[in-house]
């Protein structure tokens, strides 16, 4: 039996950068294998699952996806046994001094963010946050040790371990968007002895803090007819603003715009009535930064749907969310993929799911 919070948890503790995918894709495959009928990596390295549906061929077919790529860092320098920093997905350099990591070199290497000491830096920076360009990682190695185990190139990724936290929240990194993997999760187990009418591709998606390219990859080769984004989103804390952010704890949100189609909006929030699961609706009136974006303008286009999952301190190493929000978006999905049938696609019409939001 699959426990979602020890699995969540074994998933934020593997590495899995963006564009390096790898470690942790092997640990979903592990879990879906037998909760699915059929499993391929794509070209670009998502991971399909599919549960096959029992109407005739060519049958329908819903995507579920969650992105399985974190943020971290890669070295872009090494001074004196120092490695220089860049980026991988986006990260607030504010928090990045002190944290713990790991290098992964020609073997792993424990590391820690540092900074000079204010005296050292230029006299505009002394009393502000410290940009990424100076901050540095100490392996605690002598400099021709670090030459022969660490290259330009390699990854860096935050070793602060998973944090249970009183209340049924978790702390953590890449609780973006592992979280979500961890719901889709919970969707296949609460599948397991339904009857489908229609097919079910899980997707864990590559690159989605880059390139959006795993969604827009999988989408083309999978043609699936309706699709979800399954993402987190922003969690509320004192100070935030509350028509921006979300209660951890409080349930999932809807996205309601750009990249929404709105009779999926209106088929999710009906159900989430009929099931009492609390909804928020998440105003998207632009691009709304999730894999929804590269989804729903493949080939022709395809209808789609986000849904997000709470999450304090987002592009974190300390992200946080309630486990109950992910049960919750579990059991949704579950519930949507179930009660999908051959006349469904008859009844996703713009005028009155635009009407009746």
């Amino acid at each position: 039996m699959i426990e979602i919070n020890d699995f969540t948890k074994k998933l934020i503790s593997a590495a899995g950068l963006s564009g390096y995918e790898s470690p942790v894709r092997g640990m979903i495959e592990e879990v879906w294998r037998p909760l699915t009928d059929e499993m391929h990596v794509s070209r670009l390295g998502s991971l399909h699952a599919l549960r096959r549906g029992s109407l005739p061929e060519p049958r329908p077919s819903l995507l579920l996806a969650a992105h399985m790529d974190a943020i971290g860092l890669m070295v872009t320098g090494i001074v004196d046994g120092f490695l220089r920093l860049a980026e991988i997905g986006g990260l607030d350099p504010r928090v990045l001094p002190g944290q713990l990591v790991t290098v992964h070199g020609k073997k792993d290497l424990p590391g820690m963010i540092v900074q000079p000491p204010a005296h050292l830096l230029p006299e505009n920076l002394r009393n502000k946050p410290v940009p990424l360009g100076y901050l540095l990682v100490d392996v605690g190695l002598l400099p021709d040790q670090v030459q022969k185990l660490v290259r330009i190139g390699d990854l860096i990724s935050f070793a602060q371990p998973p944090i249970e936290i009183s209340g049924d929240y978790l702390a953590g990194h890449s609780l973006d968007n592992r979280v979500s993997v961890a719901a889709v999760t919970q969707c296949l187990i609460e599948l397991q002895n339904r009857h489908l009418d229609w097919d079910i591709w899980a997707v864990a998606t590559v690159q989605e803090e880059e390139t959006l390219g795993g969604a827009a990859t999988s989408a083309f080769q999978l043609r699936p007819t309706l699709a979800v984004a399954i993402d987190v989103t922003f969690g509320s804390s004192p100070g935030s603003p509350g028509h921006k952010t979300f209660p951890i704890g409080k349930g999932p949100t809807l996205g309601w715009g750009a990249n929404v189609h709105p009779a999926l909006y209106k088929a999710f929030k009906e159900l989430a009535d009929r099931l009492e699961i609390p909804v928020a609706m998440e105003t998207m009136p632009r691009s709304s930064g999730t894999d929804a974006m590269a989804l729903q303008v493949t080939a022709e286009g395809i209808p789609s749907m986000i849904i997000g999952i709470p999450l304090r301190y987002m592009h974190t190493p300390v992200e946080m969310v309630a486990m109950k929000d992910v049960l919750r978006v579990g059991r949704l999905l579950a519930e949507f993929a179930a009660q999908l049938d051959d006349k469904f696609i008859e009844r996703l019409t713009w005028k009155e799911a635009e009407k009746n939001k």
